[in-house]
Order: C-alpha cells, then sequence, then structure tokens
C-alpha cells in the first residue's frame, strides 16, 4: 500500500522481475537498470544497448523498452522514479548546458570501477528504504536518488564537456532551448523558420547550431522528431493512419504516407509491419 504514495520504486534485478519487461512498452516515469554482473540488452527506441558489470541505463518517459537476452547469473537494480526527481528544475536553469541531448548520453551509461563501487552504496540505501519507508525516509530517499542521476550526469558530461568560452555557452542553451520548443511544437509547427525566429536568431544560425551539437541540421531535427511520434503511435496508439495522420498535423493520410517513404522509403503500412516484427521477435 505504501507505493501508492511513493515517487520511486525499487526492485532486483532477477530473472523473475525481469519477465514484466520483455515487451516493449513506454511509460509516464523513467527506469534506470544497473547491472552488477551477468548481461542483458535493453532495447530504446530503435537502439540496442549490451549491459553488463558497471552499466547503467536510464529509460525516459515516453521511450519505447524493453528487456532481451538476460545471463542466468544477472544481478543488478531497477529503479523506476517519476519526473519529480530528475533533478529537471536544475538542468533547466544552473546545470541547462548539461542537458545536451541528455536522454541519449544516458541510455547507456559505463562507469568505471571506482565510480560504479560509489555508486553501489547509494542505490542499497535507495532499496532499504523502499523496503522500510517512512516519511522522513521517503524524503532521504528522494535526495539519494537526486545524488544517483547528478553522479550520473557528471560522468556522461566528461564526455561532452562544458566548455568556458561564453559564446559556446550561449549555444549549448540556444540549442536546449530548441529541442525543448520541438517537443511542444512538433505537431503544429515544422519549418525552421518559426523555430529560428521564435528563439530570436537566423535559420543559418540555428542550422549551425544543430549540427554541431546532434549532426543533423534543424529541419532533419524536425522531421526526425515527428518520425519517432509516428513510430511510436503506429506501434503502441492502436489509432487508424488517418487517425495518427490528423492528430499529428498532415492534412491528410495521403500526406501522412507521402511524409514517411520521403524519408523512410516505405509506407507507414510497411513500417508497421517492420515495427511489430523488431519489437515481437
Amino acid at each position: 500500500m505504501e507505493d501508492t504514495n511513493l515517487s520511486f520504486r525499487v526492485f532486483d534485478l532477477t530473472q523473475a522481475n525481469i519477465e514484466q519487461y520483455l515487451q516493449p512498452h513506454k511509460k509516464d516515469h523513467f527506469c534506470i537498470i544497473l547491472v552488477e554482473s551477468g548481461d542483458i540488452s535493453i532495447h530504446i527506441e530503435d537502439k540496442i544497448y549490451a549491459l553488463n558489470s558497471g552499466k547503467i541505463s536510464i529509460a525516459f518517459p515516453e521511450q519505447i523498452h524493453f528487456l532481451s537476452n538476460y545471463s542466468n547469473d544477472i544481478t543488478g537494480k531497477i529503479i523506476l522514479f517519476e519526473e519529480v526527481l530528475f533533478c529537471s528544475d536544475i538542468l533547466k536553469n544552473e546545470l541547462s548546458a548539461y542537458n545536451v541531448n541528455l536522454s541519449a548520453h544516458l541510455n547507456c551509461t559505463a562507469l568505471s570501477k571506482p565510480e560504479f563501487e560509489q555508486v553501489l552504496p547509494i542505490v542499497q540505501n535507495i532499496h532499504d528504504i523502499y523496503n522500510i519507508p517512512s516519511l522522513v525516509r521517503k524524503e532521504q530517499a528522494r535526495f539519494y536518488i537526486k545524488i544517483f542521476l547528478l553522479g550520473l550526469i557528471e560522468s556522461v558530461h566528461g564526455q561532452h564537456p562544458v566548455l568556458n568560452q561564453e559564446s559556446a555557452l550561449t549555444n549549448q542553451h540556444l540549442y536546449i532551448a530548441f529541442k525543448k520548443l520541438l517537443n511542444q511544437k512538433y505537431k503544429t509547427q515544422r519549418t525552421v523558420q518559426y523555430y529560428a525566429l521564435e528563439l530570436a536568431v537566423s535559420a543559418k544560425k540555428l542550422n549551425a547550431i544543430t549540427k554541431k551539437h546532434c549532426g543533423e541540421t534543424a529541419i532533419n531535427a524536425i522531421h526526425n522528431r515527428i518520425l519517432t511520434e509516428i513510430k511510436r503511435q503506429l506501434l503502441f496508439s492502436h489509432l487508424s493512419h488517418k487517425e495518427i495522420a490528423f492528430d499529428l498535423g498532415f492534412s491528410s493520410p495521403s500526406a501522412l504516407n507521402k511524409f514517411v517513404k520521403a524519408k523512410l522509403k516505405e509506407t507507414p503500412t510497411d513500417l508497421q509491419n517492420e515495427l511489430a516484427q523488431i519489437y515481437t521477435a
């Protein structure tokens, strides 16, 4: 009964608990898979990550994910937690430069042995509190989770350090603002000009910023965000192609068909069948 009052849950990474994660699904909360021993694969969207000792994966809300290919000696933890615990305010403000492509970096993180050994007691503390919670201990667990997350963020950011130049930091902030705005407006706004105007920069500068931080032009970033949602809805929404088309702002099902065919060289039906094969294999 205590679970209903908690913003987090913790389970051992056992074969019994893994059974719940073998089918493709998406949730409105975060899911951490921490591996202490053995091997397991996690599928997140269209990528597969092989996890073993010292590796940690975080699936973000709305990301399609599932587990597969686990060894008999698998051990570790599964931690589920809500958005409120993801240091969101900190990342949006004083640590905003750390927020560049953060979900992609945290989908799979390999820690050094000393780093991993520092993490384990923190995770065990969270698990202990989950098993015997109280009002005060629940607050302690939330702080432990934030400490754990900030440590991971610092670790992955070591590969993409914060630059000291003011212009570089400004560009990072603009890229983060673009991605945030894109997530809010991709169904209705699909031109580079719109996002450039909203961010008070030229279309040329916005393209340069997106190329630097994600290796693609602004228009490709817009199109890829739409494609991600098309894939999610084809696999999970049970909506017709007509309903998906109108939900995502296309003028007609044929416009959706034309968009998918131009980007992926296949029809929405072909894509749907392909996704079904990938996620049910």
